[in-house]
């Protein structure tokens, strides 16, 4: 293995791979973060689920596929701990069963996360999530551009007189300022909704919006050059719900939605965001027991390898 900047995984040559902790790559489990680049942060909380739960357990799934991971990107030329030095930083405090009291202490405890010089990379846990961790952000960098791969827009103003489930922390976000909207954009909403009036809700609150279908239409990268265009050099918040991706490529998460996308289509779409200004990342509505064959959980943890390349292509650059 190549000399490394500081953290980096265990040597697969000196421990196989099925041996050790299951800490994300192998990355050594590390909650002091004044000399660490990016940091793996579980998030495991599924009560703001309305249909399927079980991504409580995602970030540990993500973890165990993340093991056959290697440090050199080769699609994107990058030799990550050359460059990066990254850690497991571990969970984040919840309460199963309560949203509001696990949403203040994801916030809370992500707060000097956000604010250290690493990178933080949060594997949830449910879309609920992202609000706690939009409200850490914003606590010190103040609103972001998001960048937001989903099924769904999570834009619903409530459920069952509730304000908060996974399906609707961005309408929240809107309304507590969280967000940079002339600078965000939803990509890959598709499926059925109750009435047209939701189907037009994003662009209504001032997201630009690129569903599924035109996605499908318009190709990669098209797609790549208009979130860019969209995101510019404002610094953002990517946040990657599982069911961008077709069930057929990703079966283990809440609310599947047909006619999405490949495994391939979404590490392209994420590679080609190299170079945007993002300060934090998320991936969730991984679900391992809706997963038999562990292909949601491998992707997801392609993903926030692809998220770990970006950010250290970003840092040498700098």
């Amino acid at each position: 293995m190549a000399p490394t900047k500081g953290y980096a995984p265990v040597d697969a040559m000196e421990l196989p791979r099925f041996s050790g902790l299951r800490t994300f790559m192998r990355l050594p489990h590390v909650t002091r973060l004044d000399d660490v680049d990016f940091a793996i942060v579980g998030v495991p909380f599924d009560t703001g689920a309305t249909f399927r739960v079980g991504a409580r357990f995602g970030p540990e799934a993500i973890r165990s596929s993340s093991v056959t991971l290697r440090p050199y990107n080769a699609a994107l030329e990058i030799a990550i701990f050359e460059v990066s030095s990254g850690v497991d930083f571990g969970d984040l405090p919840v309460v199963p069963g309560y949203l509001p009291e696990s949403h203040s202490r994801i916030t809370e405890a992500a707060k000097p996360i956000v604010a250290s010089p690493a990178t933080p990379i949060f594997l949830g846990g449910d879309h609920s999530v992202s609000l706690p961790l939009l409200r850490a952000a914003h606590a010190t960098r103040g609103p972001l551009a998001l960048i937001h791969f989903d099924a769904h827009s999570d834009l619903w103003k409530g459920y069952y007189g509730g304000k908060d489930t996974h399906g609707t922390p961005f309408r929240r976000a809107v309304e507590e300022g969280l967000l940079d909207l002339e600078h965000s954009i939803q990509i890959g909403l598709r499926g059925p909704v109750y009435d047209a009036g939701d189907a037009s809700i994003s662009a209504e609150l001032g997201f630009e919006v690129l569903t599924g279908p035109e996605l499908h239409r318009q190709g990669v990268p098209s797609t790549i050059e208009q979130i860019r265009a969209r995101v510019g050099d404002r610094p953002a918040y990517l946040t990657f719900d599982i069911d961008f991706v077709d069930p057929a490529y990703a079966p283990g998460t809440g609310t599947p939605e047909v006619a999405g996308f490949t495994g391939t289509e979404s590490i392209e779409l994420v590679r080609g965001l190299v170079g945007l200004d993002i300060r934090a990342y998320d991936v969730v509505e991984v679900m391992p027991a809706y997963d038999p064959a562990a292909i949601t959980s491998l992707l997801a943890a392609n993903l926030v390898y692809e998220f770990i390349s970006l950010d250290a292509i970003a840092r040498r650059k700098r």
